[in-house]
């Protein structure tokens, strides 16, 4: 692990974080969570945002996937996601759902900024973003897609998306 140069959990709290947060919205798979904070983790995000549904820590479900990220990575829990997004846009977050809906602009055609902050929101794997959450929201992203399935598992939506940001903002903070 010393070649690697991972972060102890204590290093990475103590970290400057790219000021993204991912909001899940009554995610049913603890192991869908999970795999969101490692996510969350891997790419030094600010934080996550449980809302609803979302099973939190500690729960063997989430530390399956988790793997020790939900030591390291800041969360907080919102009994309704509707509240968590207007006390993200009081902080100045810019409020970005991942959803395919009408008007939603394609990935490849948006362009984060570094000076800005981030609130990613990401849906029921079933039912997708609540309608009341996507009306809060200043836009909406649409991962384009090509085959016969009409969505992506939550947790690799979150990857993708999270990946996209990285690329585009060159990497977001200076190592």
């Amino acid at each position: 692990m010393d070649e690697l140069g991972r972060k102890t959990p204590e290093l990475f709290r103590a970290a400057d974080k790219i000021p993204v947060v991912l909001v899940l919205d009554n995610i049913r798979s603890m192991v869908n969570t999970g795999s969101v904070f490692r996510t969350a983790d891997a790419f030094l995000l600010e934080g996550i945002v449980l809302c609803g549904l979302t099973g939190t820590p500690p729960h063997r479900e989430i530390h399956k996937t988790a793997l020790g990220a939900t030591e390291s990575v800041a969360w907080k829990y919102f009994e309704k996601t509707a509240d968590a997004i207007r006390q993200l846009k009081k902080a100045h977050y810019t409020v970005i759902a991942l959803e395919q809906a009408t008007n939603s602009l394609d990935l490849k055609n948006f362009q984060p900024r570094k000076e800005i902050k981030y609130a990613l929101v990401f849906g029921n794997e079933v039912k997708g973003v609540d309608d009341e959450v996507l009306a809060l929201c200043d836009l909406c992203l649409e991962i384009p897609q090509f085959g016969t399935k009409h969505s992506l598992n939550v947790s690799v939506a979150a990857g993708i998306v999270t990946w996209d940001f990285y690329c585009k903002t060159g990497g977001f903070i200076q190592k």
